[in-house]
């Protein structure tokens, strides 16, 4: 009998499917309202309206390359700035990756990916680890791209990782514009993801860790 054959006639595996790994989560504050569906196992469609126009053409990036459907929407308070829409909206999206991938059996757990963007060469190693942790590289040369805040590609990974509880490391290997650095970062973090988050069929629905739980 072959891996995918016994994998599929396994009870403990689930293989993907539009139907079971789908998560929605609406978190509303005094600062944001933000509303996140996010299917892992999406054709890469993406629907972002959070008001921070470089943000929507970055969560467009996760999910054409990780092949993830998402919609997400966010109001908030960006007539002080951006920060508290984007830091919720990376709440919210690690809130819902979490949710989405449940117990998180089966799955690759680990992913890497090295993303080029014309001179910029970014580096993105991750394990869904049920550890949060960011070790971030990024020399962005340039305090904005348009009317966004570079620090605040930094603040969005944090928050991130801290709900998904992720372990993500990021190197920037080259690079000078600011614009391409960013992109290529979303690029190999959403290929990266897309690694992690599909199934193992040789791992038979089971707990990818030698401890039997994340």
């Amino acid at each position: 009998m072959s891996t995918a054959t016994q994998a599929h006639t396994n009870p403990l595996f689930h293989p993907a499917s539009s139907s079971n790994r789908i998560a929605t989560v609406h978190r509303h504050t005094g600062e944001t309202d933000v509303t996140v569906t996010i299917d892992l196992d999406g054709t890469g469609s993406c629907h972002a309206q959070t008001g921070i126009p470089f943000l929507d053409h970055m969560l467009h990036q996760i999910a054409a390359h990780g092949l993830f459907d998402l919609h997400i929407t966010a109001t908030g308070d960006i007539h002080i700035d951006d920060h508290h829409t984007n830091e919720d909206v990376g709440i919210t999206l690690g809130m819902a990756l979490a949710k989405a991938l449940g117990d998180r059996k089966g799955i690759v757990r680990f992913g890497h990916f090295v993303a080029p963007l014309d001179e910029a060469l970014v580096q993105v190693a991750l394990d869904f680890s049920g550890r949060p942790h960011l070790s971030y590289g990024l020399e962005i040369p340039t305090q904005r791209v348009g009317t966004y805040d570079t620090q605040l590609v930094r603040e969005f990974f944090v928050a991130v990782i801290n709900h998904s509880l992720m372990t993500l490391h990021i190197r920037q290997l080259d690079g000078i514009n600011s614009h391409h650095i960013i992109e290529a970062t979303f690029k190999a973090f959403a290929r990266a993801m897309r690694m992690a988050t599909e199934f193992d069929l040789r791992r038979m629905g089971t707990i990818p860790s030698s401890k039997g739980m994340l």
